[in-house]
């Protein structure tokens, strides 16, 4: 299924679809359940747009290529240009919406990758690996530093976290990623997970939510 980013309420949002930035081990916590050091400073990735699929209608996992996990967060959508250090202000102003995401990794892989002190991309960046449901206006939140994200599978919620936990709260932590590198309109900011990832199964059948703005449900083929 083709992707195009979207409002709840079925508007489609007529920006390309960019690049996904990603920033890891945001939550204390989830980087102590992989045994992670928790980093002193933003740990940034970026996966292709390719890689987007939309929740609805369900999604596939790669199933020969070792462990999928999950990873919710907090994505960000951005609608207009962002670089060298902008204002809180700006910000604010270049945030479109927010929505429930899942940051899909392939961890064998990955861990094999990260023995060798090489790239992550190849267990990152696969077709699928970032799976997002619709988005929510952005002044659905008064409040950055308090949106929840809640992955629920099979009935068992896995994921129940919230954006206070964050090591880097989100507008620092975009104004640093357009710091590094511009951020365009379609671009999406996948914020961090909370602990409590694991592996996906095909036939799994899961709820995303930011708890407050209802919830949205896809299935593993």
């Amino acid at each position: 299924m083709s992707y195009q980013h979207q409002y709840v309420d079925g508007t489609r949002i007529h920006f390309p679809v960019g690049k996904v930035v990603c920033i890891g081990r945001n939550y204390a916590e989830h980087a102590k359940e992989l045994d992670n050091p928790v980093p002193t400073e933003p740990l940034l990735f970026i996966k292709p747009g390719s890689c987007v699929v939309p929740l609805n209608g369900g999604f596939a996992i790669p199933t020969d290529r070792g462990s999928v996990h999950y990873e919710a967060e907090i994505a960000v959508l951005i609608g207009k240009p962002l670089s060298t250090r902008p204002s809180r202000e700006e910000v604010l102003d270049a945030i479109s919406g927010f929505a429930p995401a899942l940051d899909l990794t392939l961890r064998d892989k990955q861990a094999e990758l990260k023995s060798k002190g090489l790239p992550w991309e190849i267990a990152k960046c696969f077709d699928g690996a970032c799976v997002l449901a619709p988005f929510v206006v952005n002044s659905t939140f008064a409040d950055l530093g308090d949106i929840g994200i809640r992955l629920t599978i099979n009935g068992e919620v896995r994921q129940d976290g919230n954006s206070s936990a964050m090591l880097n709260p989100i507008v620092p932590m975009i104004q640093h990623m357009a710091g590094c590198f511009s951020l365009q309109a379609g671009d999406v900011i996948l914020t961090g997970t909370p602990v409590g990832v694991g592996p996906l199964n095909v036939g799994d059948e899961l709820v995303l939510e930011l708890p407050g703005t209802g919830s949205f449900t896809g299935s593993v083929r």
